[in-house]
């Protein structure tokens, strides 16, 4: 039997996280743009001026994934909603329910806190998470695509 517990990520967890992080981007085929540093983490999740949060998932006391949510708004719902920006399980752990219940405790907390909404994005590519995101009900946005400012675009804009 494989006991399962998420409970949230403490400061002490930074370097785990990254790892994690890391972990996650070479399986999204793009380990060289991960920029952040264990000291990035520490700051921008712990920080007093945070605006998101991580958890920790465990199995048999081992973490083996984790999860960095934040909270946006819909004007269409007039609430917030949350967003799941990373959710990672290592490989070897995977088909043992920790995605399901790392998702089904983000979504107890987004009804408690009101949320009107629960989003992430997924790669087109990823027929597994594909398949497992459907398979406990999420839809696709068709028509929607996103759209990113960042590095010198982003700096060139804030200028003019």
């Amino acid at each position: 039997m494989h006991s399962i517990e998420i409970r949230e990520a403490r400061i002490d967890d930074s370097a785990l996280i990254l790892r994690f992080i890391n972990e996650l981007a070479t399986y999204e085929k793009e380990p060289e743009a991960v920029v952040a540093t264990e000291a990035d983490i520490r700051r921008s999740i712990f920080g007093a001026d945070s605006t998101v949060d991580a958890i920790i998932c465990l199995m048999n006391g081992e973490p083996i994934g984790f999860a960095v949510y934040f909270y946006n708004y819909s004007t269409w719902v007039g609430r917030n909603g949350m967003y799941l920006e990373d959710l990672y399980v290592s490989p070897e752990y995977r088909k043992f329910g920790a995605g399901k219940a790392i998702l089904k405790h983000l979504a107890a907390l987004a009804v408690a806190r009101g949320c009107g909404r629960f989003e992430w994005s997924v790669l087109d590519w990823n027929e597994p998470a594909i398949g497992f995101y459907q398979s406990i009900g999420a839809k696709p946005m068709d028509g929607w695509t996103v759209y990113r400012l960042s590095g010198a675009a982003l700096e060139a804009l804030a200028e003019r």
